[in-house]
Parts: structure tokens; C-alpha cells; sequence
């Protein structure tokens, strides 16, 4: 039996009000470009009820779809910081706690 993916449905709490963000910030670009929900969908190639899915910031929507309405927008450049790693301080965190913990061996001369 398939399983219910629930972040379709029931994404925690962040995730929703991130998604629902997003949305309104993709529907305040359309409407200052002066764009339709269907002028949009033809040009990312969707049909209007996906746009109009996005900017509700529906979690069932694809992530295509939302990169694609940046990309129309010309702000698909601002998705570059999310997730890089120079800005990880968690996992750079993590990393030298790691690193800390191995034991180091002494180099010989034993050829």
C-alpha cells in the first residue's frame, strides 16, 4: 500500500509558512510586472492553476514551478544563497567537531 506523503499535506508548521510567504512574494512580483496568472503559465509552459497554486504557496505544488515563476520574474539569481555551504554553520560546525575527534597518527620514517 502506498504510503501518504504528508508534507503534501500537512508540512510542519515553518515549511507551510514559508511556502505561503513565497506565494504572496511570487503573486506581488506578477502583479507589478503587470502579468495574468495565464500570461505566466504560458510562459513557464504550466497551466494557470499551478501558478495560482504557487502563489497560495500550496506544498503539493512543484518545486519546478516555483523555481520556473523566479525564473519568469528574473529572480530565479536570489535562489543561489539557500543551502550553500559556505553559509552552513551547523554542518561547518559539525564538520570540526568531527574532525576534532579523529585520532591523529604519527607519520614514520618506516619506509
Amino acid at each position: 500500500m502506498a504510503r501518504t506523503n504528508l508534507l503534501r499535506t500537512t508540512p510542519p508548521l515553518e515549511v507551510e509558512a514559508a511556502l505561503q510567504r513565497l506565494g504572496a512574494n511570487l503573486k506581488s512580483a506578477r502583479l507589478r510586472r503587470n502579468l495574468t496568472v495565464a500570461q505566466v503559465a504560458e510562459k513557464i509552459g504550466t497551466g494557470p492553476r499551478a501558478v495560482a497554486d504557487a502563489e497560495k504557496g500550496k506544498p503539493a505544488t512543484a518545486i519546478a514551478t516555483y523555481f520556473a515563476l523566479l525564473w519568469a520574474y528574473d529572480l530565479l539569481q536570489q535562489v543561489d544563497p539557500l543551502a550553500a555551504p559556505g553559509t552552513d554553520e551547523v554542518g561547518h560546525a559539525l564538520a570540526d567537531r568531527r574532525e576534532r575527534a579523529r585520532p591523529r597518527r604519527k607519520l614514520d620514517n618506516d619506509f
